[in-house]
């Protein structure tokens, strides 16, 4: 008679009830986790660095690296868009990762030989801001074709917390290894990390092998997608579904960028030295970072499994009203780091897991393709065209409470605008994700 298998050790039944983690899921959440961390850790390294840059060159000025950064991205989508096409979907990361560890390499030479070229300076910041958008959907991609939507709904904001504690670590290791490395050195160590994040994924899509969701699963995620490389601006165009979380990550864009004008705008008011400015927003993305990762561990994936993911997409928009129209009474430095660490840890723990969340209940195509193109292109996009509406704004209107009351309506449609995502993919979880591009605008 077959011995009955040991059940799980009093450990990893607390973890499973801590973290609501089934046994033979733990290998998959580690390596999601791991996945996070690092990539998170190197960007999280030359984030500061970014930052200031930016600054150096004006703020007035800071409209046109966002132009420039929406040009990039949009020369970045139909080559992305060949390597989706025609790699199979368990490559299309790798291949990703090695291209932009290259692109790194290369900014560290060139850097390394001229450290104070004010174009290169310039040309990184705007790398940055497509590889930080790119590389992270890409990531995200991954995991939406490899959970259905009930295991996301558990896991999603776990894996997101070695986002968060990526963003932790990533800070430190910059200031603690800039003056032995310099900045090419930090780029070199960025690219290690970067290759090892792919290393985790492919122990990821391993996992999911041993697993299949169908019986074609494996063979299906060895095959290329196909298409052109322009496929994914159609699907969005003619999905109402795809163009709702387009429009939500629009207005998560618009009021992004009034808050991040403001940031600089603040910043260079009260901190006119370099050093100082790198030290408040390398604090800043510490007590963001930690109250993103404690929400992810501990709260996020309780929220969805009780409330839905409405309450992920719709709390972030509504707390953001209520922190401009605090900002319109009391445009202090104090309070706008009050709203920005709330905005930027609620994004974190809470809209960027239910926004990917959308995406479980659309073909792997769409998971791919039109993603990639929400996430950078119309997020770009949106950068460009509210930097200079926020200039324009500013230029019109000197008192900062203008500005404020924009951002409070801006957010407000944001809520609205989750909550009827959050209902349709109720819908379309119930009715089978191959409802979600049947037809144009279904």
């Amino acid at each position: 008679m077959a011995m009955p298998k040991p059940g799980p050790g009093p450990a990893a039944s607390f973890l499973s009830r801590l973290f609501a983690v089934e046994a033979d899921e733990a290998p998959a959440v580690a390596a999601g986790v791991l996945m996070f961390f690092l990539l998170f850790a190197g960007y999280f390294m030359l984030r500061p660095v970014r930052e200031t840059m930016g600054i150096a060159g004006g703020v007035q000025n800071l409209q046109w690296l966002f132009t420039g950064t929406f040009i990039a991205t949009l020369a970045a989508i139909p080559l992305f868009g060949w390597v989706a096409a025609r790699a199979p979907r368990r490559r299309i990361l790798p291949w990703t990762y090695g291209f932009f560890a290259l692109n790194l390499l290369g900014f560290a030479a060139a850097i390394a030989a001229q450290p104070d070229n004010p174009w290169i300076a310039r040309a990184f910041y705007i790398w940055l801001s497509v590889f930080n958008l790119l590389a992270i959907s890409v990531a995200w991609s991954v995991l939406a074709d490899l959970f259905p939507v009930a295991q996301a709904k558990r896991l999603f904001a776990l894996m997101a917390a070695g986002a968060s504690a990526g963003g932790l670590v990533g800070p430190l290791l910059g200031v603690l290894l800039v003056g032995s490395l310099g900045l090419p050195g930090l780029m070199v160590l960025s690219t290690a990390l970067l290759l090892g994040s792919a290393v985790a994924a492919r122990s990821l899509q391993s996992w999911r092998d041993h697993r299949p969701l169908r019986t074609d699963d494996q063979a299906a995620r060895r095959q290329p997608l196909g298409g052109n490389p322009f496929a994914g601006v159609g699907e969005v165009l003619q999905s109402r579904y795809l163009l709702g979380i387009a429009a939500f990550v629009v207005l998560l864009a618009s009021v992004t960028t009034f808050l991040y004008f403001e940031q600089a705008r603040l910043v260079e008011l009260h901190f006119p030295d370099r050093t100082d400015q790198t030290r408040v927003f390398g604090t800043l993305d510490f007590i963001v970072q930690s109250l993103a990762l404690l929400s992810q561990l501990f709260l996020t994936g309780r929220i969805v499994q009780r409330l839905g993911i409405v309450v992920l997409l719709t709390a972030v928009p509504v707390v953001m009203t209520l922190g401009f129209l605090w900002l319109a009474l009391a445009p202090t430095f104090a309070v706008f780091a009050v709203v920005m660490v709330m905005r930027r840890a609620g994004e974190y723990a809470l809209a960027r897991p239910g926004r990917e969340m959308l995406f479980t209940v659309v073909p792997p195509e769409a998971k791919y393709k039109a993603k990639n193109v929400i996430d950078t292109a119309v997020y770009r996009g949106a950068d460009a065209v509210s930097g200079w509406v926020k200039t324009g704004v500013d230029a019109i209107a000197s008192n900062p409470a203008v500005v404020a009351v924009a951002g409070a309506v801006l957010a407000l449609v944001w809520a609205f605008t989750g909550w009827s995502l959050a209902r349709q993919q109720k819908m379309l979880a119930a009715g089978g994700e191959t409802r979600v591009l049947s037809s144009p605008l279904d």
